[in-house]
């Protein structure tokens, strides 16, 4: 032991310390976790934890003062802890961009799905390295956490630990957890060690030392008090910030430590400076078309990402269970198994959520991912894509089945409103391609961006094919891929994905005097420039797409969409019953003329 149990005593006490005069100073902050699992957190980083190669996460994020008292102390440079949850500061959650942090953590469950896709990371890079995770009762009352520790047990993820930090509690009293997690999470594949008391130093560092001899994942219940020390120890308000100003100032100075932060700043002085990894993945940009007259947006990204892969491009892909409906498990696909982790496909088993959470970590840890799964479940997964867009990660969703033209499956399998709640998330890229050049675009669109996350919308039908004109530039979202032949646009008509041909015969229909203008990303489309985007839509502005209307009020004078769920039914016959008849809207578009 690098550290003895008097020591880490010392060490835990000025963790406390600090941490107490950031929320102190902050007037808001989570006291319990503070008090009652600083031990866990320092044991871990003064005596485990092999700085800029293992890697930590805090799930409990709620409890970022103790991180980031922990980091500084440690020597990383996080600036001062007096802008903790003050603007430009210390966020009141952990995000990544601290140095030292691993995970943007917030919602619970979180970090331990994206511990475990760190711990994959490492695996798959071969790095030896190893994912430290303390978590809290509240995430493991999360069902992202199960799905995840279900898969890392499945994995074999021999290079994880996950600390619970066990006070039973949580904001409204008894913690509503599993009646057994241990057994539980023993279950689910992992070692479970629980014997471990947050006070022990020494059984808990035995813990961690044997944990790395194990072959399976780890699992370590420390039992704690939350709030321990203060008038409010093992009771439900000492999560927050429920003491008094005297309280906090008699605890801040009985926990102060000379010895303790001079053994910090032994740790400190060994301690390693690393980023996170940017340049995830090689770029190839092979050549690709399709001289198919019918073809589904789905085949079209199978067949490209099947060439992206046979010419180098390093991305670990994988699937909730869906990867040959979505396109997303080609021919260059190898399977990563607990046994081979030279791969490049992962098979999440039905865990969409987790699927997202794990991609997170993947992307934390230097690998770029895609994960795919029908455009409807997107939603089981949204949480953990606005952590990737929050967090610059650069992961890549195919979502394919993108229309009521999913047909028989019936309304719970047909997207309405999902396309247009993905544009509405901050800084994530939604691509919905018509044809084999806008697939190919999507594809190295989402590729080249390593600072946000990418949706890929594709059909499960096969549509016509119209055909990108050469030498388009696609780069500001949008562009007429049907071009009026009168002298004068009076109708523009903006699609996307399989309504593109749709609008080009209603736009034959109508007559000579109307464009159709392709939209395949309405964010690209939205942040060029004001010039371009009124020379584009020219006339009245009609949009068509098989979902919710509203959003599209944005750029168009009429919107024809889908503001209702589906029904059972062959794919072309709904379509036609959701209004989406090529001579009703035709005669619409006309009378909305006169």
């Amino acid at each position: 032991m690098r550290f003895n149990s008097n020591d880490l005593i010392e060490m835990s006490n000025a963790v406390r310390a600090l941490a107490l005069h950031a929320i102190y100073t902050a007037h808001s902050g989570h006291v319990g976790i503070v008090l009652g699992a600083s031990g866990i957190i320092t044991t871990v980083f003064a005596n485990i934890l092999r700085p800029g190669l293992d890697r930590f996460v805090l799930s409990a994020g709620h409890g970022s003062a103790m991180l980031y008292a922990v980091l500084k102390l440690a020597g990383y440079n996080i600036g001062s802890l007096d802008s903790f949850r003050k603007i430009g500061g210390l966020p009141g959650h952990p995000e990544i961009g601290i140095d030292g942090v691993d995970a943007t953590t917030g919602p619970l469950g979180q970090g331990v799905a994206n511990a475990v896709g760190l711990a994959l990371a490492e695996k798959i890079r071969g790095t030896g390295a190893r994912v430290y995770c303390l978590c809290s009762d509240g995430d493991l009352s999360e069902g992202i956490a199960f799905e995840a520790i279900s898969f890392a047990g499945r994995m074999g993820l021999d290079n994880l630990v996950l600390l619970w930090d066990d006070n039973g509690l949580t904001i409204d009293g008894i913690a509503q957890t599993a009646v057994d997690i241990p057994g539980v999470v023993r279950a689910a594949g992992w070692r479970v060690v629980n014997d471990v008391n947050a006070d022990d130093f020494d059984r808990l560092n035995r813990a961690l030392v044997d944990a790395r001899r194990s072959r399976y994942p780890v699992f370590i219940q420390v039992k704690s008090v939350l709030g321990n020390g203060s008038s409010l120890a093992g009771k439900s308000a000492a999560h927050g910030l429920a003491i008094s100003d005297k309280e906090f100032v008699k605890l801040m100075r009985q926990y102060v430590s000379g010895r303790g932060e001079a053994r910090w700043a032994q740790v400190a002085a060994g301690t390693v400076k690393y980023g996170r990894q940017k340049s995830y993945t090689v770029v190839p940009n092979p050549k690709f078309n399709s001289d198919d007259e019918l073809a589904s947006t789905r085949e079209l990204s199978g067949q490209y990402l099947n060439l992206l892969l046979a010419n180098g491009a390093n991305l670990v892909g994988g699937s909730a269970d869906l990867g040959g409906n979505t396109g997303a498990r080609v021919e260059e696909s190898k399977d990563i198994t607990h046994k081979d982790f030279s791969g490049n496909y992962i098979n999440y088993g039905v865990r969409e959520h987790a699927m997202a959470g794990i991609m997170n970590g993947l992307c934390a840890g230097g690998v770029r991912p895609y994960g795919s799964t029908f455009l409807v479940f997107s939603d089981y997964m949204r949480p953990s894509i606005r952590m990737a867009a929050m967090s610059h990660l650069p992961a890549i969703y195919i979502f394919s089945h993108d229309s009521v033209a999913v047909g028989q499956d019936g309304p719970t399998h047909q997207p309405i409103e999902q396309l247009s709640s993905l544009r509405l998330v901050p800084d994530l890229n939604v691509l919905r391609p018509c044809n084999a050049a806008e697939v190919a675009w999507a594809w190295q669109t989402a590729l080249n961006d390593i600072n946000h996350p990418s949706a890929i919308i594709l059909s499960r039908q096969k549509f016509e094919q119209i055909k990108t004109p050469r030498g388009v530039d696609l780069s500001n979202g949008a562009y007429i891929i049907y071009p009026s032949t009168a002298h004068r646009v009076r109708i523009t008509i903006i699609a996307t994905g399989s309504e593109v041909p749709f609008a080009v015969a209603v736009a034959k229909k109508i007559g000579p005097s109307v464009q159709v203008v392709s939209m395949p990303s309405v964010e690209r489309f939205r942040a060029a420039p004001m010039k371009f985007q009124k020379d584009l839509l020219r006339g009245y502005v009609v949009a068509i797409e098989a979902g919710a209307t509203a959003p599209w009020f944005e750029f168009a004078d009429a919107v024809v969409g889908i503001d209702r769920f589906g029904m059972s039914g062959d794919g072309a016959a709904v379509q036609v019953a959701m209004g989406f008849d090529v001579d009703a809207v035709a005669r619409d578009i006309c009378k909305k003329m006169k």
